[in-house]
């Protein structure tokens, strides 16, 4: 399963399909954690210090909100990332929203193109818990149309998999600096927390 795993990250690392449709994305493709993981983060897309400087996920501003969540459930960084899988909807930098605030978001075709990388990464890990992280990822597992207030601090079962989805932890997010929403937030951090205890995660 290593290997295939390994197989598939050379595929997407050497993948144009974003590039062949015309979106300024910009590379390399970000991903990590091991095989045998029984939990999987999916991101919206790596952002300009991901892509640029430290090539793993969730290690700018953002990742550092994320770690700081995830250690009040009771993961340290280190042991989080050597332990669980991390990845995103679409593996490249989509660059910077034309407003000059934060990301651009990656398009639906974007997403399109880039699918069938995350699906083989979901199948081959196979994780009993999956957390989504941010409105795009979330309407991955979830669907469109929900409000993050009716879906933060739930738990479903989808797939066979649990999943708990967070929003996205990123300084430019005016949602999680509502107080009502800091509460749902803490209410799904007590999600994780529970499943923890319950898989031994």
């Amino acid at each position: 399963m290593t290997d295939e795993l390994t197989l598939i990250h050379k595929q997407i690392q050497a993948c144009q399909r974003c590039v062949l449709a015309g979106f300024p994305i910009q590379g390399p493709p970000i991903f990590s954690g091991n095989v045998h993981a029984r939990l999987m983060v999916i991101g919206q897309a790596p952002g300009r210090v991901e892509v640029n400087e430290t090539h793993r996920p969730f290690s700018g501003s953002a990742g550092k909100r994320l770690f700081s969540w995830f250690q009040q459930v009771g993961w340290d960084e280190k042991t989080f990332r050597q332990t669980f899988y991390m990845t995103s909807v679409t593996k490249c930098f989509p660059g910077p929203n034309r407003s000059g605030r934060g990301d651009r978001a990656p398009t639906r075709k974007e997403q399109r193109l880039c699918e069938e990388w995350l699906l083989a990464e979901i199948v081959l890990v196979d994780p009993e818990v999956v957390v989504p992280v941010g409105k795009l990822a979330i309407e991955r597992f979830l669907g469109r149309g929900r409000k993050l207030v009716e879906i933060i601090g739930g738990r479903y079962q989808i797939d066979g998999r649990i999943v708990i989805p967070l929003p996205h932890p990123s300084g430019a997010s005016a949602w999680i600096q509502v107080q009502a929403h800091r509460v749902l937030i803490r209410r799904a951090l007590q999600q994780l927390a529970i499943v923890k205890e319950e898989l031994g995660l």
